[in-house]
This record gives structure tokens, C-alpha cells and sequence, in this order.
């Protein structure tokens, strides 16, 4: 095959929504373990006889496998192409869930899910495209990745009913094996779609505060601005992680049934796509950080309605709510980074801030999970998750105020 590199005429061509398009369906496909080993956290538990916050140390394991493969996958773009890292991916989904169905302990299910679901599989179909996606584009960049980054959004919606379906009717390892040569048979022709390396141009927009990487964005150094982003990343994602990762145990512990969590978790997810696809909309015309700051406030305001929530009724609507308040923060990490920063190293960056926040996912997963452990009741987690969230909305409330700060002198 011949690798050819696009020009300026493809920016925002119809070849580059096509290829947005392929990459939507590969982070639906890569990124079905993350969200596969939620459904099946209580029979694990079951299965092999431990403690919840033993139960989620799979999904940990597999968020933080993610976030560390997010920044080596991002490398491997930005010198080899997302072809090739996606071809990676594509490997690494089918060998870990055959593996993880055929675990005999829980530690063997844990590293197959670490390793070859989050480090090997889930980085390269999400950083890596998000990256790929953003080189693509330049007026229309925002909605252009929030409809990549639906797909991880997209993948939840689809996979916990479908998955839950088939743990109760053929059991959890055959669903493994099942959904593992399935992502491995569709993602290698998909992948070919993106053969063509993305044009050598610097088409980020004007932005107030924005500096090449050498002067001082938002008036500090890049590494600063850079570093506190990722700690933002690490404090919203704590606390999105926590119902994301436990609403079907939750359900489970208040007699609900897992069927009726994993039914949450997915409309949950559809209305993130709802939600991420008006936030990019909003954000091509706000900027990243503005829309990161307004999703997070209503992601707090969100969290604290599950405090009082334990009926049925009273928690389909709240997870609603979570989806349509969280959908937009994701996204406007990516494109903060193509704001602030040059495109030569996008794919590190977004890799290293993507990293960042799915940390925060695997962190708020494990961590409310021992908190049930300790306390016996999700309530003292869902505080949790509160604390987190004010630190981000301190950290990006303060970038916010700087970049205003900037802005008359930039026009």
C-alpha cells in the first residue's frame, strides 16, 4: 500500500468527515472493554469470591493501561501514522478479551484487561484518533471531535445492554471471546481508511493567551499550563468515574437488579452523545476552556443530585442528567491542546492529557470502591467524587479568568 499525505484542499474536505466517520466506528469498537467490565464487575465478584474494590480492580487496571497507552499510542502516531497504531489496537482487543474469557483467577482477568485491553487495545483507538481527528480540521474542529470522541460515549450506549444480555443467557467468558473476534474482524478494514497521513500544516485558530510552544501561553511556560490541565483532567475524571463505574453494583445493592443499572449506564452515555455533540457545536464558538468550565459546574451540580436519589424513577433521571452535564469536558481537553499548543507533537500531548483524565476515570473507579469497603454505602463516594470536581473547577475557573485577562491585549 502506498502512504500518501494530504494537502491543505482536504482540510475539512468530504475525504476528512469520511475518515472522521471510520474513526467514530473504531472507538465504538476499541473502546468496549472499558466499559464491558463494568456490566460484568458483580458476577466477577461472585465468580471468584472478593471484595468490591477487588472487583474493580480490572476496570483500574484497564483505565490505567488506557491512560499510559494513550501517550506511547500518541508517540507511535506521530511517527508512524494512526494506521499503524490502530492495527496495534486491533491485536490487542482481540488477544485480551479472549484472554480475560479464559482467566482462571482474578489476577489473570486483571492483567489481560490491564495489559492487552487498556495499554494495547482501548490507547489506540482513543487518543491516537482524537489527535489524528484534530489535524483534519480547523473551523469545524470542535464538533468535529466531539463526534470522534462520541464514539467512547457510543460504545457505552451499545455494549452494556447487548453484553448483559449475553452474560445471562451464555455466560460472561463466552461473551469475552465473542466481542474480542469481533472487534479484531471489523477494526483491521476500517483502519485502511485512514492510510493517508495528515497535511504538515499549523491550522490551529486564533485564541486569546495562545503562544507557540516557546513563549508563554495564558502567560505562563507551556510546561506549567500543560501540567495544570492534566491535573484538572485527573480531578473532573475522579469524579466522573464514580457512576459511571459503579451504578450497576449500586443498582444491584439496592435490589434494582444489575439489568436495570446497565440500562442506566446506557442512557446515561446516550445523553453524553446528546450533550458532546452541542458542546462541540458550543465550543467552536466559546473555545475549549470556557466549555470545559461550564461542564464541569454542571457535572458537580449533577453529582450531588445522587445523594438524595435511591428509587428506581428517581435514579433513571438523575443518570440522565449526569450524561447530559459531562458529555462536553472530555473533548475540550484535546481541544484546549490544539489552542495552546503547536501540532507538531499533538499526538503526545493529547495522548498525555487524555491520559490525565482516564487516570482520573480508573482512580475514581477503584477509589469508590474501596470507600464502599470502608463505609458499607456509596453516599461517602459520592462526596468524594464532589471534592475532586470543586479542584477542577478551581484549577480551569482560574484559566479562564487569565485568558480574559489576555484577551484586549490580543485584540
Amino acid at each position: 500500500m502506498v502512504i500518501t499525505r494530504g494537502t491543505a484542499a482536504d482540510i475539512e474536505s468530504a475525504y476528512a468527515w469520511c475518515r472522521l466517520a471510520a474513526s467514530l466506528a473504531m472507538m465504538t469498537l476499541g473502546c468496549a472493554g472499558m466499559y464491558i467490565v463494568m456490566v460484568v464487575l458483580p458476577t466477577v465478584q461472585a465468580e471468584f469470591g472478593v471484595a468490591r474494590a477487588d472487583a474493580s480492580l480490572p476496570y483500574t487496571l484497564t483505565m490505567a493501561g488506557f491512560g499510559v497507552g494513550g501517550v506511547l499510542m500518541g508517540r507511535l502516531t506521530d511517527r508512524c501514522g494512526v494506521m499503524v497504531t490502530v492495527l496495534v489496537g486491533a491485536v490487542g482487543l482481540g488477544v485480551g478479551f479472549i484472554a480475560a474469557g479464559l482467566a482462571p483467577s482474578l489476577l489473570m482477568f486483571s492483567l489481560a484487561s490491564g495489559l492487552f485491553l487498556g495499554l494495547l487495545g482501548a490507547s489506540a483507538s482513543f487518543a491516537p484518533l482524537v489527535a489524528d481527528t484534530s489535524l483534519w480540521f480547523s473551523r469545524h474542529r470542535g464538533i468535529a471531535l466531539a463526534i470522534c470522541t462520541s464514539g467512547m460515549f457510543l460504545s457505552g450506549t451499545v455494549w452494556p445492554p447487548l453484553v448483559q444480555h449475553f452474560v445471562q443467557t451464555v455466560g460472561w467468558r463466552q461473551t469475552y471471546i465473542g466481542v474480542g473476534i469481533t472487534c479484531f474482524v471489523l477494526m483491521l478494514p476500517l483502519s485502511l481508511m485512514l492510510a493517508r497521513r495528515p497535511p504538515l500544516l499549523e491550522v490551529a485558530p486564533p485564541v486569546a493567551g495562545k503562544a507557540p510552544a516557546s513563549e508563554r501561553p495564558l502567560g505562563m511556560s507551556p510546561r506549567a499550563l500543560f501540567m495544570l490541565l492534566s491535573v484538572a483532567g485527573v480531578a473532573c475524571c475522579v469524579a466522573m468515574g464514580m457512576p459511571q463505574v459503579h451504578i450497576v453494583a449500586y443498582c444491584a445493592d439496592l435490589g434494582f437488579g444489575p439489568a436495570r443499572g446497565a440500562e442506566m449506564l446506557s442512557l446515561m452515555l446516550v445523553c453524553g452523545i446528546a450533550s458532546r455533540l452541542v458542546c462541540g457545536w458550543i465550543s467552536d464558538h466559546i473555545g475549549g476552556l470556557r466549555t470545559l468550565l461550564a461542564g464541569s459546574i454542571l457535572q458537580a451540580l449533577v453529582l450531588l443530585l445522587y445523594l438524595p436519589a435511591d428509587g428506581l424513577a428517581s435514579l433513571y433521571v438523575v443518570s440522565a442528567l449526569f450524561g447530559l452535564s459531562q458529555g462536553g469536558i472530555i473533548p475540550a481537553y484535546p481541544l484546549i491542546v490544539r489552542e495552546y499548543f503547536p501540532a507538531a507533537d499533538v499526538g503526545a500531548r493529547v495522548g498525555t492529557v487524555l491520559m490525565a483524565t482516564l487516570g482520573g476515570m480508573a482512580l475514581g473507579g477503584w477509589l469508590s470502591g474501596a470507600i464502599f469497603d470502608w463505609t458499607g454505602s456509596y453516599k461517602a463516594a459520592f462526596v468524594n467524587g464532589l471534592v475532586w470536581n470543586a479542584l477542577n473547577i478551581a484549577i480551569i475557573g482560574t484559566l479562564v479568568l487569565r485568558a480574559k485577562k489576555l484577551r484586549p491585549a490580543a485584540a
